[in-house]
């Protein structure tokens, strides 16, 4: 089974509005308002600069200094020459403030869903020559043309590449087994439904929800299938009675809420001590405490499910500043990449599903089972994560959806008790 990074991403407490309200959610999307991403297409790879600056998930890029035995950094380094340079970022708000405000600092940026189209949209990113990305072919053809990093504004199949996929999971249900025993959770109604568990007691105060507005589509998605006469399509394109609909089922949800979890440690002290038993989770947490790990747990009775309603969930993608100082070693790291030996090593490690599906064999850590274990064969049952958005995702429907900076701020009013 997957022993994980040994390092943690974080997520801050709550979203950075200011972050959020740059342009007020109207990112343009596969069939949506376009791309508009900055730079000019690279046609050829250079030599390299000597560097390359990266903004990344914690874990995400390791040298061996973590752990000796993951390292994809010093191989690149000496094969090209270009040394490896890491900006740590802790939610996906701050990766677009640094991008933002990083013109010549950072090369790239290993972007979620709700980030890449903020990045795009804000001409932050330049499009990506994949003709210069000999592993390209390699990449899962789920992933290729993906919403979230791929823009097709004429519909014709023929859009453009705003970055290279790098990794993917879902957010899953972390359960006690001791409190829920044979009867494992098939719905998010244990998070969100006032309830007499199996152990007898009651879930109030002993779950736990994640405190980023976009944790907003998880009530949504929960929505889509319990209250189906509010017609959700899409738990990202919420129109306002749709969102209040949400917000009415978190406000619900914080009766029952004993933390709103952003730091992934103290998530693993309250399961390991009982304090909560159930929770929306990251494979992190839960590898961790199932397994132990030294120096945070010992082993705890817990498991984890993607409910019968599905999950939310992250697919990470390497994009390119618009004004990278250094692009033909960014060009080299995007291709570096995708190869199977880091691929599968990072699934390890981070307990996610390479983008590459080849690195599932043959790795010596993943061995035969790692990428099913994490959850290789649930990317259909995943909504990912995207930039809220008012045109809805679709510039021909009339409909108004509410963007993504009121999702942030409405549900630091929820959190607060409004």
């Amino acid at each position: 089974m997957t022993k994980l990074r040994g390092v943690l991403v974080i997520l801050a407490a709550f979203a950075l509005v200011a972050s959020a309200c740059g342009d007020d959610g109207d990112e343009g999307g596969n069939g949506g308002g376009g791309g508009e991403g900055g730079g000019d297409v690279v046609t050829e790879i250079g030599q390299g600069e000597g560097q390359v600056n990266i903004i990344a998930w914690a874990g995400y890029i390791e040298d061996g200094s973590t752990d000796p035995a993951f390292d994809w950094v010093t191989q690149f380094e000496e094969d090209t020459g270009c040394q490896v340079n890491v900006k740590t970022a802790n939610t996906s708000d701050e990766m677009v403030s640094l991008m933002q405000e990083g013109a010549g600092q950072f090369d790239l940026v290993t972007a979620s869903g709700d980030a890449s189209l903020r990045l795009i949209q804000g001409g932050t990113v330049q499009e990506v020559n994949i003709d210069l990305i000999d592993s390209w072919d390699t990449v899962d053809p789920n992933l290729q043309e993906a919403p979230w990093h791929f823009v097709d504004t004429d519909g014709d199949g023929e859009g453009e590449h705003y970055g290279v996929p790098y990794q993917w999971g879902s957010n899953v249900l972390m359960y006690n087994t001791e409190v829920f025993g044979d009867e494992p959770p098939i719905s998010w109604n244990v998070v969100f439904e006032e309830m007499t568990l199996p152990d007898g007691e009651s879930n109030v105060g002993r779950v736990q929800a994640y405190d980023g507005g976009i944790y907003i589509a998880d009530a949504a998605l929960y929505l889509m299938e319990h209250n189906p006469d509010l017609g959700i399509e899409d738990p990202y394109a919420l129109t306002t009675d749709q969102f209040q609909a949400a917000l009415d089922l978190l406000r619900q949800q914080r009766e029952l809420v004993g933390r709103y979890w952003h730091d992934a440690y103290i998530q693993i002290e309250d399961f390991a001590s009982g304090e909560a038993v159930a929770s929306s989770s990251w494979p992190f947490q839960v590898n961790v405490l199932k397994f132990g790990y030294p120096g945070i747990t010992k082993a705890q009775p817990i498991e984890s499910v993607v409910p019968e309603e599905g999950a939310t969930g992250w697919a990470d993608t390497t994009m390119m500043h618009a004004e990278a100082a250094n692009p033909n070693c960014a060009y080299m790291w995007m291709d570096w990449s995708l190869n199977p030996k880091l691929q599968g090593d990072l699934a390890y490690w981070f307990g996610s599903v390479p983008a590459a599906p080849g690195a599932c064999e043959g790795n010596e850590f993943l061995g035969e089972d790692g990428c099913e274990l994490n959850g290789s064969g649930n990317f259909d049952q995943i909504h990912f994560w995207k930039t809220p958005q008012s045109d809805c995702f679709d510039d021909d429907d009339a409909t108004t959806c509410v963007p993504y900076h009121e999702w942030v701020t409405q549900y630091v009013g929820v959190i607060g008790g409004r």
